[in-house]
């Protein structure tokens, strides 16, 4: 089966490195790699389907399935079809606050959390990035999940900006810039599907930004 390019990008690089319940007295040794493996094969297999098939189309079964798993396998690893989700929305959080902390130590925290979702939207695929949209758009329990993912986002970007704080006036202005941040990324995904996903994500990013800008004026 031909696995997405969406699915292959953004599960392979960041999924959780074990399922729950499970430990690694060595973190590089075979058991664990193993099992990372096959978090990751079924990770991709399902998005996969859910991008081909749509969601509720898609069964744990056919998940196992494609990955070459039992169906008891999958619960191994996760409790659900809308878990498989949002492991692939932790990670491309986690992905974005890496990108933040690569920035240059000179730009603004604005500017270093619109860069770093300009870089990390680069690697998504257009097409694929509305179909999944789409997906969490009809799914009333895909769309819960995005709100949760919305607040965990800012958390997080709060924190990997806070990094660049000197002072208690600037970790303020952290998570400011967080909740400014994930309210664009928010607003301006629903823009973006609703113009019809024509644009460039990362045009649409600085677009969006340069509007906060002439807010903040």
């Amino acid at each position: 089966m031909k696995v997405s390019k969406l699915a292959r990008k953004s599960v392979s690089k960041r999924t959780k490195p074990l399922p729950a319940g499970v430990k690694s007295s060595d973190g590089s040794g075979l058991r664990q790699r193993k099992l990372q493996a096959t978090r990751e094969r079924l990770a991709r297999a399902a998005m996969a389907l859910f991008l081909k098939r749509g969601f509720e189309a898609t069964t744990i079964d056919d998940i196992a399935a494609a990955a070459d798993v039992s169906r008891r396998s999958f619960f191994h690893y996760f409790a659900s079809k809308e878990d498989v989700v949002a492991a692939w929305q932790e990670g491309a959080a986690a992905a974005l606050v890496a990108e933040v902390a690569a920035r240059p130590a000179d730009e603004s925290m604005l500017t270093a959390a619109e860069n770093a979702i300009a870089t990390a939207v680069k690697r998504i695929d257009p097409g694929e990035a509305a179909a999944m949209s789409r997906l969490k758009r009809d799914n009333p329990a895909l769309r819960a999940r995005d709100q949760l993912k919305y607040e965990k986002l800012e958390r997080a970007l709060a924190e990997g900006l806070s990094q660049r704080a000197k002072n208690k006036s600037d970790k303020l202005k952290a998570q400011l810039v967080a909740m400014i941040a994930t309210g664009a990324m928010r607003v301006g995904g629903e823009s973006w599907m609703g113009e019809g996903a024509r644009e460039q994500p990362e045009v649409f990013v600085k677009r969006t930004f340069d509007a906060i800008r002439a807010i903040l004026k």
